[in-house]
């Protein structure tokens, strides 16, 4: 049986960090990858840019992590973007600030930050293992003992669990680790996807399929109340609705859905305008346009691809002349346009999701080390934890934080 101070399964984002950090520190560490290169999920974050973390304060990142984001503190106040930023610097990598304060490799590419964490892991002598799966935990009397793989037994006496979710399952995150988690007794919160595209009823966005809007306001209903606004960018798709805000919002949609409420997003296209201002605009450009036909009319509003959509949902009749459009009609087509509204009815799967949530029980694991808190010598970091926050970095950040955190507090119990 081979030994090592610290095993680490899993090479993504936490777990290089945490297998790097360890090495630092001072341990003969091992990294067990079961897909045949490491950080298979970094590469395609960020639409394979990578957003590495965000600029926003400690109190406000752990906003963005809603009920779970307490556990995190500790976390952050040791290890966090500002000291991110400095390792991949250190490390050749220059950043760039976007905005939001979202944060990526100058580059633009996401290959780049893999290569720097697996050549620093390489430079502190880590071990790194490729196509090794870990089929169980080895434990005697609540002390973890070692790790088994299809092929061999590792001893050792600490062991980091880092393998991720079960979001991208084709990069390996397939849900692992909550069933090394389960077998020593750990409890696991209900998993479910999270910043995930949502499925609308009926067909008025596959009309709308490949349409990108920019600058509009998107709110969520749940049971027909407002429960949250965003802004920014959205995509219609052959299936629904997706992009930055609508993922963003996706993580209530889902957990509205879970709860059989009747889930529906309205979109804002003239967030700019209130009701009043959009109401006198539109009288002044229907006047301007009096003999012209409605339909050539709505070039001037909308996305050529929008405007049959819009002209069956309001009613209008495409040939009216616009000195005809009565105050009816133009009210019905302010309405619209502030409140275009869409059923959905589902959302895609792990494959489509970018992070899962749910996962291992917060209160069976120490904040302040990532051990777990019944079992001596196993700690856990990243996805794979009870912990999911929104769009802009704050999943990366927490995975490269509590990967840090573990790395560290299980070198320094063993070494």
């Amino acid at each position: 049986m081979t030994r090592f101070d610290v095993i680490v399964v899993g090479a993504g984002a936490a777990g290089l960090m945490a297998a790097g950090q360890a090495a630092a520190t001072g341990a003969k560490t091992l990294l067990l990858e079961k897909m045949d290169q490491p950080g298979r999920k970094i590469f395609i974050t960020g639409k394979f840019r990578c957003n590495l973390t965000n600029t926003a304060p400690i109190p406000e990142f752990i906003d963005h992590f809603g009920k779970t984001g307490r556990f995190l503190r500790q976390a952050f106040h040791r290890y966090f973007s500002d000291d991110l930023l400095a390792f991949f610097h250190a490390q050749g990598v220059p950043t760039i600030t976007e905005r939001g304060g979202r944060v990526f490799p100058q580059s633009g590419q996401s290959k780049d930050v893999v290569q720097a964490l697996e050549r620093w892991c390489r430079s502190q002598k880590v071990t790194i293992r490729t196509y090794s799966p870990v089929d169980a935990l080895i434990t005697t009397a609540g002390q973890i003992q070692g790790v088994r793989t299809p092929d061999q037994e590792y001893q050792t006496q600490a062991v980091i669990v880092t393998t991720g979710g079960s979001s991208y399952p084709g990069t390996g995150s397939t849900g692992d680790g909550y069933t090394l988690a389960r077998k020593v007794g750990h409890t696991i919160i209900p998993i479910h996807p999270s910043l995930v595209p949502l499925v609308t009823i009926g067909e008025t966005a596959q009309r709308l399929q490949g349409l990108s809007l920019r600058n509009v306001a998107v709110t969520l209903w749940l049971d027909e109340k407002k429960t949250e606004q965003k802004f920014g960018e959205m995509l219609f798709t052959h299936f629904g609705v997706s992009g930055p805000i609508i993922l963003t919002l996706s993580r209530a949609a889902v957990a509205g859905l879970r709860a059989n409420q009747n889930v529906a997003v309205s979109i804002d296209l003239k967030p700019a305008l209130d009701e009043q201002k959009l109401d006198s605009r539109l009288i002044r450009d229907l006047n301007a346009n009096g003999k012209k036909q409605f339909q050539t009319f709505l070039k001037g509003l909308l996305p050529q691809k929008m405007i049959p959509v819009c002209v069956d949902l309001v009613q209008i009749p495409e040939e009216k002349l616009c000195h005809q459009v009565t105050a009816k009609e133009r009210k019905k087509l302010r309405h619209w346009l502030k409140n275009f509204r869409l059923e959905i009815g589902d959302h895609r799967s792990f494959r489509h999701a970018i992070v899962t949530a749910g996962g291992i029980s917060t209160k069976e694991i120490s904040p302040k080390t990532m051990e777990s808190k019944l079992v001596s010598g196993l700690y856990f970091a990243g996805e794979v934890i009870d912990i999911d926050a929104d769009t802009g970095g704050f999943n990366l950040q927490a995975a490269f934080s509590t990967g840090w955190l573990a790395g560290k507090s299980a070198a320094e119990k063993v070494i």
